[in-house]
């Protein structure tokens, strides 16, 4: 049986289609990401843990990234769908499955959003006080109302964006995402250039045993390593959940996100290898260690590294947190689309606006959804909206690694005979899968502790523990709900389970 269902499907969304070239999608993919906000806040912990083997632990975390994205590109071949893990995880392992994949991702981006707007707001403030000079101003961010309201207005700008179309999307990302780059490596060359001259606190020499991730003294800092990769690289797979309204559907997707790993990978190695040299490791000053400066890094070095031009830098972490607030609405808001249009959802999700060809109703809903949340945990403690952002790490991982597997399910009969075509439907995603899932369990299990994350707990559990667990059963019971509502997509309906063989690699689909 030919791809025809899969394809037909694609093409009746309603979505517009080819607005995005390779290089569009590496921008929104590096955007969402978000370098400069990632960095600033991962820099300082992670070099605490590890020293100066900081280059080789993102290595660690570089590589199950780069094998999960080999598993998108396989499946995105196949069948392309802005449903991504919801649609794909379907195809291998029927419904149940592919609706609690889709979950995962529509939790995590959704409630990630109102993180990113969060730190759009801190880090506006701190810009205005910089400018003026008052000091005063930053402090605003912990004025509830002031901090509330001025979030709502970053989402409803976000959501407005985004409502108009991947067209407004690829011009505002091209913008942001060039500046932070720019910034970042004007940062770095500086550094280098102080180390250089012999004016940087530490002026250490890049050492190769920087990159020895052998070097690193314990197995708690390759799990860091692992927890890392989600944090540092969680986003690329936005440049699949385009695909639909990407040139060339089946192969740039699949491009796009190894490119956009790769392209963040030299970023994230140039950077550590710039902050290494400057500042070193010590636990005083400038050094890495300072437990006082580790929460913002670049806030700390920005003004000894750039002179009068550390404003930049100020600027750049919120153009990056606010890029990604942006282009963060692509994936929950396409994967709503999907499971709308396939009845796993009701079906005014389905809904594209006719006169931008985007997923409005979703689009608004992503937007109320994350605006509430934000109000809401802002107004009961910022401890709780914290720890929220790290039990989402567990969704993220859970739905990471049901999509590798399910490229490990779908292609089980394309395997033999070609070595490549093992490597890269099998064996990566694979690895990539089975190391994001143990993950996934393993601080499932060390969040039950109560001083997981920052220490707040009920009934003696961890709050990181109950805050993701209690979203994933959130998402069993509306499936449950779903499923007396819509009966026809768990029945196989709308998309029918099935598998591949070595005929799907000539173009044709045997469900």
């Amino acid at each position: 049986m030919t791809a025809a269902p899969e394809q037909q499907a694609r093409e009746s969304k309603g979505l517009a289609r080819g607005q995005i070239g390779l290089l569009g999608s590496i921008v929104i993919g590096i955007s969402t990401i978000a370098p400069a906000y990632t960095l600033t806040g991962a820099l300082g912990p992670t070099a605490s843990e590890v020293g100066e083997h900081l280059p080789a632990i993102f290595l660690v975390g570089f590589v199950p990234m780069l094998l999960v994205a080999l598993g998108y590109r396989a499946l995105n071949s196949a069948m392309p769908d802005a449903g991504t893990t919801f649609t794909w995880s379907s195809r291998a392992f029927g419904p149940w499955i592919g609706w609690m994949g889709g979950w995962g991702l529509l939790a995590a981006t959704v409630l990630v959003l109102s993180n990113l707007a969060g730190v759009a707001v801190d880090f506006f403030y701190l810009m205005l006080s910089q400018l003026t000079g008052r000091e005063s101003i930053a402090d605003l961010t912990t004025n509830v109302v002031v901090n509330v309201t001025t979030c709502l207005v970053f989402m409803a700008l976000a959501c407005w964006i985004s409502y108009r179309g991947m067209e407004a999307t690829k011009v505002v990302q091209y913008v942001l995402v060039a500046f932070q780059v720019v910034v970042l490596l004007w940062f770095a060359i500086a550094a280098f250039v102080h180390t250089a001259d012999g004016s940087a606190p530490a002026g250490l020499a890049v050492d190769p045993q920087w990159f020895n991730p052998l070097g690193v003294e314990s197995f708690s800092a390759f799990a860091a390593g692992i927890s890392l990769s989600v944090f540092i690289y969680w986003g690329w797979d936005v440049v699949l959940t385009m695909n639909e309204e990407t040139s060339g559907a089946r192969t740039t997707p699949g491009k796009a996100a190894v490119g956009t790993i790769v392209a963040i990978v030299v970023l994230y190695l140039t950077i550590a290898l710039a902050v290494l040299s400057y500042s070193g490791t010590g636990d005083t000053g400038l050094g890495l260690g300072n437990a006082d400066i580790q929460e913002n890094i670049f806030v700390a070095l920005a003004g000894p590294v750039m002179g009068p031009v550390a404003v930049l830098m100020s600027l750049s972490v919120l153009a990056s947190s606010a890029a990604s607030l942006q282009s963060t609405f692509i994936s929950p808001t396409r994967t709503m689309l999907a499971m709308g249009h396939y009845g796993a959802l009701p079906p005014r999700y389905a809904k594209v606006s006719r006169r931008f060809q985007s997923p409005g109703y979703a689009t608004v809903v992503a937007g109320v959804i994350a605006s509430a949340f934000y109000a809401g945990m802002r107004v009961v403690s910022e401890d709780v909206l914290w720890d929220t952002i790290s039990a989402l790490g567990m969704m993220i991982c859970f739905y990471y690694g049901i999509t590798a597997l399910a490229c490990v399910w779908y292609f089980r009969g394309s395997w033999g005979g070609d070595v490549k075509t093992f490597l890269s439907r099998c064996l990566a995603p694979l690895v990539g899968g089975v190391l994001l899932l143990v993950f996934f369990v393993q601080t499932a299990v060390d969040s039950t502790d109560p001083e997981y994350g920052s220490g707040s707990q009920l009934f003696g559990i961890g709050l990181v523990f109950l805050l993701g667990v209690g979203v994933l059963a959130l998402g069993v019971v509306v499936m449950l709900f779903q499923y007396r509502a819509r009966p026809g997509f768990f029945r196989g309906e709308t998309i029918a389970r099935g598998r591949t063989t070595s005929v799907e690699l000539e173009g044709e689909v045997t469900p």
